[in-house]
């Protein structure tokens, strides 16, 4: 029988070598090193590096998605949905700061994927998101603006500090304390900017 305990530390494990080295790079023989066990133990629990990695990305996506998922379908005011989103995803990348690239780069890597984690539980649902703001932009409460387009604006705002942080520190001579309090301090500039440009001005 499986021990849970040990097919955590697999996943664990496995999860360090995958965001060292990719799915391509990864050998399962180091990720059996890592993990403290032989490598037959590790085809016992996965008997292919495919199996893991694909246990390994849905534990990290699970962690990311209900979170979007339930604060887009909050029954809440608009802005303080985009506010609310801004905060949480922030604070959540910051206790998690390897998800975005792991989950974007093997994305881009294997676009098939997509469709084994749109049937899983917890993907989020944007019909709610998508009337709301139908509904704003038909009642003139904000400029006209496609759904879409708003939610491409607000994830990749949140996003693309955390995938190129390392540029952004090279590029701003900064260290990772003074980083983290500049993502603080964009859970307040990301806010502004998206409901200024949204707020119809008399």
């Amino acid at each position: 029988m499986k021990d849970e305990k040990t097919e955590d530390q697999i996943l664990d494990a496995a999860e360090k070598v995958f965001q060292r080295k990719g799915m391509d790079g990864a050998r399962m023989q180091e990720i059996a090193n890592e993990a403290g066990i032989n490598k037959a133990m590790l085809h016992y629990y996965y008997r292919s590096k495919r199996f893991l990695f694909e246990a390994v990305f849905s534990k990290a996506f699970s962690l990311i998605a209900p979170e979007i998922n339930r604060v887009i379908n909050e029954d809440i005011p608009l802005f303080e949905k985009i506010r609310k989103f801004t905060h949480s995803y922030i604070d959540f990348i910051q206790k998690h700061p390897y998800l975005p690239n792991f989950i974007i780069q093997e994305l881009n890597r294997d676009q098939d994927f997509m469709n084994v984690l749109q049937k899983k539980k917890g993907f989020p649902d944007f019909r709610n998101f998508r009337s709301q703001v139908e509904q704003e932009v038909h009642e003139g409460n904000i400029r006209p603006i496609k759904a879409e387009q708003l939610f491409i604006h607000l994830l990749s705002l949140n996003i693309f500090p955390f995938l190129a942080a390392p540029l952004f520190k090279g590029f701003l001579n900064i260290d990772d304390n003074c980083y983290k309090e500049l993502m603080e301090e964009r859970k307040e500039e990301i806010t502004n900017m998206i409901i200024n440009y949204l707020e119809i001005k008399e």
